[in-house]
């Protein structure tokens, strides 16, 4: 093993192995270096010139170009590999073990006989360049060391703005280091520096060995293993130790008298989660993935990253003046799949200005109009190209965004895209009642412009469905049982800003109502505000959200639309039950017998309420006496 490396590496190089002291670290670069075959290697530490030889080579070797302003470069990948390849994306699992059909798996043999003949000989005529990254701020609880092996420096360029440098970490941990590892190889290359072998692509996940694998794809989604790769990793993990890794944002709401409340918030795609954690006047901790651990008896929680890896569709100055203000200024930016002009500007759909009539994209030459061979037009950017920066360059970011002892959570939301059954903004009744009507029912309604069926509503518990190792009914048991020992339980709150007027057909909210739902969230919090309690949850008094939507927006806000939005929809609730209820039975298995009885316990109150009251109930009717009125409610 010392042979290999004190052949491959310079001496320079192989001393930054040996620092660390670690013989899995060894063992782990000795073995790839062997099977992938680079022609070269560079050890990358934490200094500003290790990173600098990362960041000069992805230019160098045309993965990368500059672009007009300073310190942006610009990205293509392969037309064909422009998001997460579901299809050969899998947990290799040993024989016999199963985690239910709604988790994707491999056999373990299998799949690692299969990676290892893709990726032998696959960095041959490339350098591999070795990494060292935290999950986590680093100096704490949470940290987790990061081993990452690639032969794209895009890739390596990605996850220094994304992730803490984390050489330094894996020094101070040595060899106790409990370690997460990634082998990444883009493969052979095209004529644009992009994926060839596509129909070689793999991304296998090994949760028996911490390790990750991703061949001939050099989309982030795919390639940046720390990402949400990793993430089942740490789910495997946390669930033998008693933590969380959460698909969530974490952000502190500024309240009254310089008060910060931090909460974390779970979103599927399209719900409105950037656009939530980037909000006017709150800051941003994280806005994708969370680590949740009990500590003192409260819930502590650290931003796993220290970037964004932004779908960059859609950002405009006014629906989006932060990240704007960014993306417009000299700072280290990549940005992957849009528009490029011949002046070295970018352009993507939904930007500022008018569409420029031609240029480059990750089509190739491209000009308005263009199609392709299926005779379907091409944009100027790819529905989901994306911008990589650190969050530290915002104006939004939060002072604890590094801290070693974390933040302490006092809200937990859950949101997902719902026409017609929840209302915009929701408190448990408790926190099971939390984990399983807001966590574990959470539905999302395609739209038509992502998969042409308008509607649909797809499932998935805490936004975390696609990224699960374990059981889903093993995963929400945790969610369950993480309350206890907690002296200070944060409240559960549910989010919907999609809800729409069936007389009108429009939005009952606007896009900047969100600021309301979470100034309110942090009064509540806080125990400044009280509730009405109904079937479904707590909900806001009206009294309470007027002002604010007076000092927050700035705009009257009428008992009507208080009516219209927080009115309890009874038969569009049971119906909810009725699917949750259908799935839970006979698709996850084992799922706790808590979560049944909770759904059940909601819909005996809605059934109480509807023969009282109707199908459609107006807040007021459940004012009386502080509860919903109904027998069987108990609060």
């Amino acid at each position: 093993m010392e042979e290999i490396l004190k052949k491959k590496l310079s001496e320079k190089d192989y001393a930054k192995i040996e620092k660390i002291g670690n013989p899995e670290v060894d063992k782990f670069i000795t073995k790839y270096i062997e099977l992938c075959n680079p022609d070269s290697v560079f050890v990358c530490t934490d200094s500003k010139e290790d990173i600098k030889y990362i960041r000069d080579a992805a230019v160098k070797n045309g993965e990368e170009h500059k672009m007009a302003i300073d310190g942006h470069t610009y990205h293509f990948d392969n037309y064909l590999d422009q998001a997460r390849d579901k299809a050969h994306t899998a947990i290799l699992v040993p024989k016999g073990v199963e985690l239910g059909e709604s988790i994707d798996t491999k056999d373990r043999d299998e799949g690692l006989k299969d990676v290892m003949e893709i990726l032998k000989d696959s960095m041959k005529g490339h350098e591999m360049y070795v990494r060292f990254f935290c999950l986590g701020p680093t100096n704490s609880k949470f940290s987790i060391p990061a081993l990452q092996l690639t032969d794209s420096a895009f890739v390596a360029h990605n996850e220094d703005l994304l992730y803490r440098q984390g050489y330094e970490e894996f020094v101070r941990q040595g060899k106790n280091a409990k370690i997460f590892k990634f082998i990444h190889s883009q493969g052979e290359l095209d004529e644009r520096k992009t994926c060839k072998n596509l129909d070689k692509r793999r991304i296998y996940i090994d949760t028996e060995e911490n390790t990750v694998y991703s061949a001939n794809t050099q989309y982030g989604g795919n390639s940046i293993g720390l990402k949400k790769l990793a993430m089942r990793l740490a789910i495997k993990r946390g669930s033998k130790e008693g933590w969380l890794t959460e698909h969530m944002l974490l952000m502190g709401v500024h309240g009254p008298k310089g008060r910060v409340t931090y909460f974390t918030g779970a979103f599927p795609s399209a719900c409105g989660k950037t656009s939530t954690a980037m909000l006017d006047g709150e800051t941003i901790v994280g806005d994708d993935i969370s680590y949740l651990k009990k500590i003192n008896g409260e819930i502590i929680g650290v931003n796993v990253e220290r970037g964004m890896f932004g779908i960059i569709q859609g950002i405009n100055s006014k629906d989006d003046p932060i990240q704007w203000k960014a993306l417009n200024n000299p700072r280290e930016i990549i940005l992957s799949n849009v528009l490029i002009t011949e002046d070295k500007k970018a352009h993507w759909i939904g930007k500022n200005g008018d569409v420029p009539a031609k240029g480059i994209n990750h089509s190739g030459d491209w000009f308005v109009g263009k199609k392709d061979a299926k005779d379907k037009e091409i944009k100027c950017s790819h529905p989901n190209a994306r911008f990589t920066m650190s969050l530290d360059t915002l104006e939004n970011c939060d002072k604890n965004i590094h801290s070693p002892e974390g933040v302490t959570v006092s809200g937990i939301v859950y949101g997902g895209r719902d026409s017609d059954t929840c209302v915009p903004v929701e408190e448990s009744l408790s926190w099971t009642h939390g984990i399983v009507m807001k966590g574990a029912a959470l539905e999302s309604e395609t739209t038509a412009a992502t998969l042409g069926q308008e509607g649909v509503r797809e499932f998935n518990p805490m936004s975390n469905l696609d990224f699960l190792p374990i059981p889903i009914g093993e995963y929400i048991k945790n969610n369950i049982e993480f309350e206890n020992g907690l002296k200070k339980v944060p409240p559960i709150f549910g989010v919907n800003y999609f809800l729409v007027d069936k007389e009108t057909g429009k939005f009952l909210n606007e896009k900047t109502d969100k600021k309301v739902w979470y100034k309110w969230m942090e009064l509540r919090a806080n125990k400044e505000v009280e509730v009405i309690e109904t079937p479904t949850g707590k909900i806001p008094k009206y009294e309470d959200l007027k002002p604010l939507f007076k000092s927050v927006l700035g705009k009257d806000y009428s008992p009507e639309a208080y009516n219209k939005q927080f009115m309890i929809r009874v038969k569009e609730s049971l119906s909810k039950i009725d699917r949750i209820k259908k799935i839970y039975e006979t698709k996850v298995k084992d799922a706790p017998k808590v979560l049944l009885e909770t759904l059940e316990a909601q819909r005996k109150r809605l059934l109480e309420a509807q023969a009282k009251h109707g199908d459609y109930i107006l807040p007021e009717k459940f004012v009386a006496g502080g509860s919903c009125g109904c027998s069987c409610c108990g609060h």
